[in-house]
């Protein structure tokens, strides 16, 4: 029994490690390192949403969480400026090389936890891919886009969402979301991120529900919306 204790110890130890600002940003590293062969699949299953999707989206677009340029060939030729905040450090020099590849001479701001580095009312549009579904508080983000954009600007998302409440799956996402959340880098499955766009009083929202299927990703991330929300 004293090796089952010691096994114990290490792993604990290695979990409080972890937590550490020296364990986080290896994380971090290990999600950059990992991110496009484990959504490979994922992108090539939405490919055709997202195209439709982000027709929607002209002049200067800042994208929240552009992680590593996977949304870069499906922007439309009306884009004539790309602005990127990206909170992963580690991600950054495949973004770069991204945009490069695509012929975009891509811009990045920094950001804070829930603040962007970016004018009040000084882009057209906004775009956010899974994003909302890890940020500390994803109303405060929704605010911050609404000040960012424009009269008239747009708020193009899609983000994978709770199943409804009182489901099995919502159970099971609300189960699993402390460790879910432990090695996706902060990513919690069991948010109503609709509500919490809405909360911030868009002038208009359209917005549809939709599931991927499997071979896209795991039933725990199934759930999704997608959608355009706009400034008065």
């Amino acid at each position: 029994m004293v090796w089952v204790w010691t096994a114990l110890g290490v792993v604990l130890a290695l979990f409080l490690a972890s937590l550490t600002p020296a364990g986080r940003d290896f994380r971090r590293r290990m999600m950059a390192r990992m991110y496009d062969r484990t959504m490979r699949r994922y992108e090539a299953r939405i490919g055709d949403r997202k195209r439709a999707l982000f027709a929607a989206l002209s002049g200067t677009v800042l994208e929240i969480g552009p992680g590593t340029g996977a949304n870069f060939e499906f922007l439309p030729a009306a884009v004539t400026r790309w602005i990127g905040v990206e909170p992963n450090p580690h991600m950054h020099a495949s973004l770069r090389a991204a945009a490069e590849r695509q012929g975009i001479a891509a811009e990045f701001r920094s950001a804070t936890t829930d603040a962007m580095a970016v004018d009040d009312a000084s882009v057209d549009c906004v775009l956010s891919t899974l994003v909302l579904c890890s940020v500390p508080d994803p109303t405060a983000v929704a605010r911050d886009v609404e000040r960012v954009l424009r009269p008239g600007g747009k708020f193009v998302f899609i983000e994978h969402v709770g199943a409804p409440r009182g489901s099995t799956l919502r159970f099971f996402q609300s189960l699993v979301r402390p460790f879910w959340a432990y090695f996706a880098d902060g990513c919690c499955p069991n948010r109503d991120l609709e509500q919490a766009i809405r909360d911030v009083g868009f002038a208009s929202i359209s917005v549809e529900r939709f599931r991927i299927d499997r071979e896209a990703g795991p039933a725990i991330i199934a759930p999704h919306i997608a959608g355009v929300a706009g400034k008065g």
